[in-house]
């Protein structure tokens, strides 16, 4: 099949497309062709080897971490999916590959696609939709009529997670540049944080969930617009050992890691806050509560740009570069 692998860890050179070997198909998989695959900032975390410490990959690799295709094997074990079906789907962490033309994704973490969406849009959603589904549901358990921020709301994630945080009956405060701030308040935004002119940490005030998806200086003013005991959940910021232990990590790996932390969290605790790392997990059946919110239209994916599948080095550039004006990027495979 064709692919896009990164042949060595450290920067744009090492990606190249050439064949690689069909993907092996377990009692418990489904082989995808795959259509389409979302374009993310994991994937240049991954190419650059920012977590080949905890996620030690064999390379060659074949990046991308979401897809939307249709089922063309099925493995003896399989229940859930036949021959034909459209899914969707975000592989898990240890068998990513979707900048190629098959994949062999477990079925547990596989759903239906969305019926209402081509597949360039369902392969924009599984990642980022996850990635609020459980920042926001599983680990904030936002309720109605708590006050989230969500930063960068015309993001590949913000954009998802704004329109998810008003369906849980949430004020929604986000940040955006100029040019979005139309965008984010048609997502439903209730306010809109132009960076460009205001700084959120001196009109935001007594929020109960921060969703982080910039890190740095972002993350540790962010900790102040909380009320007590409110929560920042970040997705850039330093990891944490709690992380550590999801991944199984040895001991001296979970130290490291709450060495890293230890001062965010130290800030946290004196504001009488939270602060936690999520790295999002795979779910078919997360994706299945995503769908009818989907389908409805009361979630809707927002794609900045479809690259040809043999363009898959410039979509990551394009990524990279920060050239995208809202939503995710998606190369087509078809």
């Amino acid at each position: 099949m064709k692919a896009f692998m990164v042949e060595w860890y450290g920067d744009k050179a090492g990606v190249r497309g050439g064949e690689m070997p069909d993907p092996q198909v377990g009692a418990d998989d489904v082989l995808v062709r795959i259509h389409a695959a979302g374009v993310n900032p994991l994937d240049l975390k991954i190419r650059d080897g920012d977590f080949k410490a905890i996620l030690p990959y064999r390379l060659p690799l074949v990046l991308g971490n979401d897809l939307a295709g249709v089922v063309v094997r099925v493995g003896p074990a399989v229940t859930r999916f036949a021959v034909g079906d459209e899914v969707y789907a975000r592989p898990d962490k240890d068998r990513i590959g979707t900048f190629a033309e098959l994949i062999a994704v477990h079925q547990d973490d596989v759903a239906i696609k969305p019926a209402t969406l081509t597949m360039a849009e369902a392969a924009s959603l599984p990642l980022v939709a996850l990635t609020a589904w459980q920042a926001l549901v599983e680990r904030a358990r936002v309720q109605p009529g708590q006050k989230v921020l969500i930063h960068a709301g015309a993001g590949g994630l913000g954009t998802i997670a704004v329109q998810l945080a008003k369906q849980l009956g949430a004020h929604v405060a986000t940040t955006a540049s100029t040019a979005s701030v139309d965008l984010v308040k048609e997502l439903g935004a209730d306010v809109v944080i132009d960076y460009k002119r205001q700084a959120f940490e001196t009109v935001l005030d007594g929020y109960d969930v921060v969703l982080d998806t910039l890190g740095g200086e972002t993350l540790e003013k962010s900790l102040r617009v909380l009320k007590p005991g409110g929560k920042v959940i970040s997705v850039a910021g330093p990891p944490d050992a709690a992380f550590a232990r999801e991944l199984g990590a040895n001991a001296i790996l979970r130290l490291a890691m709450s060495a890293l932390s230890f001062k965010t969290r130290r800030r946290a605790k004196r504001l009488g806050v939270t602060y936690s790392f999520l790295f999002m997990k795979a779910s078919g059946d997360q994706l299945r509560e995503l769908t009818p919110l989907i389908d409805a239209g009361k979630i809707r994916p927002v794609v900045d740009r479809v690259f040809p599948f043999e363009a898959t080095r410039e979509a990551l550039e394009y990524v990279e570069k920060g050239r995208a004006k809202a939503g995710k990027v998606v190369v087509a495979m078809t």
